[in-house]
């Protein structure tokens, strides 16, 4: 099943309400305090529906955002009913559009129309990726609002969606560009996001781009001793090992990964949480690495099943080392989260990457040479896998530097990386656009 698919496939919701819409205020928002700004998120992804960095960042941003107590805050997203008092609304996509991987782009399209035709009395607008990016562009011109667009990703940079999507992919480019061309302000999450916005869409003045980081709750994601969890996975809690999360993309970087693991010290293991691969080509390959690497040394541990985020966190919290060879990565919020559980750090120099990590304090960057095509294939795979697996020996060989480097990223956690910090200066962006007007 194709990405869109397994993500916004679902049946319409009944005629004339959205699933999941309060009553009582215009467009299902609910009643607010007087004299508040109203402040309406949209979003694919939202608890319990959440699978990515993106939904991820909403999940926290709002919680924190109605913390401040500043603004009327309501969340609009996909998917099904959910009892969350900050949701106004939840919606499925029109089944009436067929279930192709074109048909599934515009079905994305008929939520965002019911996100903006449910935003009357709405003040201010923040969509979040492609998905809801048309919603908040056309409630901008509907209701006259500003409009604020988050960057998670930026579809012109990844073209393996086309392998997915076929004409799904042009639609969801044109959307991205229509949205971020008008909006009043364009977040990006790392100044390597901004560089790349401004450089894939020239008509944007640099002066809407402003850089704020995703977050984290450094309560949630601290280190954690126990090990029931790595007991049920089978993973040795007395042996050293690798770790890596993500999803089995070319994005991610997993082929390297494989091939940089083949030269990691013997005795350390590897553990992989792996999520959904791109194309059923994409999974046949890596599984077929996966299985020769396996061949070759022990201690391999390929996790392809819906490991929940107190799993993920006791994981990373006995790792030697946390790697990370993406070749795209407008951020790469899971390095922050391994960086909260006091794992050092081995990833590519690549986008937001470098925001986050600081070479020889709490990890190590390993240069990336892009090739020039559009996939982002490095230069010279063999020597990326080689300096990954470098990297990663080095902090393997020397346990008191990697605990160092652990404790410092932590550190470096809680001093620039809150959900608190993100969203004040989320609603300091709100407050300028409101007072504009």
């Amino acid at each position: 099943m194709s990405d869109l698919s397994s993500e916004v496939a679902g049946r319409a919701a009944p005629e004339g309400r959205a699933a999941g819409r309060l009553e009582g205020a215009p467009g299902g928002r609910p009643e607010g305090a007087p004299g508040r700004p109203r402040v309406a998120l949209l979003t694919r992804e939202y608890p319990p529906e959440v699978y990515g960095g993106a939904g991820v960042h909403v999940e926290y941003l709002a919680r924190e955002l109605a913390r401040l107590d500043a603004f009327d805050l309501s969340v609009e997203c996909f998917g099904a009913p959910r009892p969350d008092p900050l949701v106004a609304a939840a919606h499925q996509p029109w089944d009436v559009l067929p279930a192709t991987p074109e048909g599934q782009a515009l079905r994305v399209l008929s939520v965002d129309l019911r996100f903006a035709a449910d935003l009357a009395g709405a003040d201010l607008v923040h969509s979040h990726t492609w998905y809801a990016d048309m919603g908040g562009h056309w409630a901008k011109l509907l209701w006259d609002i500003p409009h604020v667009l988050t960057c998670h990703s930026l579809e012109p940079l990844r073209p393996w969606k086309a392998e997915q999507l076929r004409g799904g992919y042009r639609v969801s480019s044109w959307a991205e560009r229509t949205g971020v061309e008008a909006a009043d302000a364009v977040i990006a999450v790392s100044a390597g996001m901004r560089d790349d916005i401004l450089e894939v869409y020239p008509a944007v003045d640099p002066a809407r781009v402003r850089v704020i980081h995703n977050g984290i709750d450094a309560t949630e994601y601290a280190p954690d001793p126990g090990t029931d969890v790595l007991e049920r996975f089978s993973v040795d809690p007395g042996r050293p090992y690798v770790m890596w999360v993500g999803r089995v993309t070319r994005q991610k970087g997993i082929q390297h990964l494989l091939d940089a693991a083949a030269r990691f010290d013997p005795d350390a293991g590897l553990v992989c949480c792996a999520g959904a691969a791109d194309t059923p080509g994409l999974a046949a390959l890596v599984a077929e690495q996966v299985a020769h690497l396996q061949a070759e040394r022990d201690g391999v541990h390929w996790i392809d099943a819906m490991v929940d985020r107190r799993e993920v966190i006791q994981l990373l919290s006995h790792a030697a080392v946390f790697v990370c060879p993406s070749v795209y990565e407008p951020f790469g919020l899971i390095n922050v989260e391994a960086m909260a559980c006091a794992r050092p750090v081995v990833a590519t120099a690549v986008g937001g990457i470098p925001d986050i990590v600081v070479d020889g304090e709490t990890g190590i960057l390993v240069p990336f040479e892009a090739s020039g095509d559009a996939y982002g294939t490095p230069a010279d795979p063999a020597g990326l896998a080689a300096a990954l697996a470098s990297g990663v020996n080095r902090l393997l060989a020397d346990p008191p530097v990697a605990r160092a480097m652990g404790a410092a990223g932590r550190t470096r956690v809680l001093e620039h990386f809150t959900w608190e910090a993100i969203a004040r200066q989320t609603a300091a962006l709100y407050d300028e656009l409101l007072t504009g007007r």
